[in-house]
């Protein structure tokens, strides 16, 4: 699989405006293997994110999080937009450490893509997983995150 990530990530971006008011940055969107992605994006450390304790407010941690799950989504599905468009079905998030300053959130398509074009193929609504792992730049984990998606057909 050939991945432009300056591609993705500007069609990202541009498809997700609460993404740009929170000044998320893209920073990688890589193949891996068995046809799977791999994104990194990252949260900036500014005072309007921060939450009473000066850390990333748990709501900017969640959109980093989920903006990251829609990147890999973005990235293993976007040539099929013309057929089906890309939900978020459920999430959950488990904040297991106060993060302090800039977060990452490098999120993993948890399915073969190919798998989930099959399903979309033979006519059903396919579900996939995305793992997202959010940690500080120094590599500490902060927060896990699983958003499930679907491919709804037109």
């Amino acid at each position: 699989m050939t991945i432009d990530s300056r591609q993705v990530a500007a069609a990202m971006l541009e498809a997700v405006p609460f993404a740009r008011t929170l000044n998320l940055e893209i920073l990688e969107v890589a193949p891996e293997a068995e046809g799977g992605v791999r994104a990194v994006v990252r949260l900036p450390d500014t005072p309007a994110t921060h939450n009473h304790v000066g850390g990333p407010h748990a709501g900017a941690m969640f959109t980093l999080g989920e903006t990251a799950s829609g990147t890999v989504v973005m990235a293993a599905f976007g040539h099929l937009l013309d057929r089906a468009v890309p939900l978020a079905v459920r999430a959950e998030i488990a904040y297991r450490k106060l993060a302090m300053g800039p977060v990452l959130a490098t999120a993993r398509l948890g399915r073969p893509p190919a798998e989930v074009i099959a399903e979309l193929e033979a006519g059903q609504r396919p579900e996939f997983p995305v793992q997202v792992e959010i940690a500080t730049e120094e590599g500490k984990p902060t927060s896990t995150l699983t958003v499930v998606w679907t491919l709804r057909p037109n």
